[in-house]
């Protein structure tokens, strides 16, 4: 792949006010994120920028993955944490076909309501999928974007908030998986990790980080 993809990995300051909000909302959340992408990106900017981003969190640190085409981590808030950037073009040129990996992604694994042929011009209600019903999800999305799963580990992720001053209270019920895998078609894959895989991108969800399995 010729063009670049930035990835910054974002250390939170907890004593930020800025981070404090945008902990409680993934809608500020998202704004302050889009700071680090240029300026007049049309009316989809998040995807004209390819902007993902996802939130690790441990018992004593939140770490922010962002990742888009082009990204200036000096334009976040004063003190919001400290930001290391990466240029991804190696990932990308190492992925081939057979290749052992160590994976990441936090997803809203959902399934459209299945409504009576009476009413075929009607779209049925999103509806959340756990347990096994998402583990097959996760499973048949990866297949589909070229990679074989081996294991999966699901952890409950941080539940996104948003609560703007136009719209509705939203609440999502994210899972992360972790696991291991065999790339299967590596356009393919190339493809869903600039795109992101599944809904709810402005919501933290979608970034697949991959790892070599043998550095483990």
């Amino acid at each position: 792949m010729s063009r670049r993809v930035d990835l910054a990995r974002i250390r939170l300051n907890p004593h930020s006010r800025a981070v404090q909000r945008d902990l409680r909302d993934a809608g500020e959340m998202h704004r302050t994120l889009m700071r680090m992408v240029p300026d007049d990106l049309g009316d989809a900017p998040r995807q004209s920028a390819g902007l993902l981003y996802r939130l690790d969190e441990s018992d004593t640190t939140s770490t922010l993955l962002v990742q888009a085409a082009t990204l200036d981590p000096a334009r976040l808030p004063d003190g919001y944490g400290h930001a290391d950037l990466k240029d991804l073009t190696p990932m990308f040129t190492a992925l081939e076909k057979g290749l052992a990996v160590r994976y990441r992604i936090v997803v809203n694994p959902v399934k459209r309501e299945r409504l009576p042929l009476d009413q075929k011009n009607i779209r049925g209600k999103i509806i959340p999928l756990a347990g096994e019903s998402a583990d097959h999800w996760w499973t048949r999305r990866a297949a589909e974007v070229g990679l074989h799963l081996h294991t999966l580990l699901p952890t409950p992720a941080t539940a996104q908030r948003s609560a703007g001053k136009n719209t509705a209270h939203v609440r999502l019920g994210l899972l992360r998986y972790d696991g291991t895998a065999t790339v299967t078609d590596p356009d393919a894959l190339a493809t869903a990790i600039l795109s992101g895989i599944g809904r709810s991108k402005s919501y933290g969800a979608g970034l697949l980080s991959l790892a070599p399995a043998a550095s483990r």
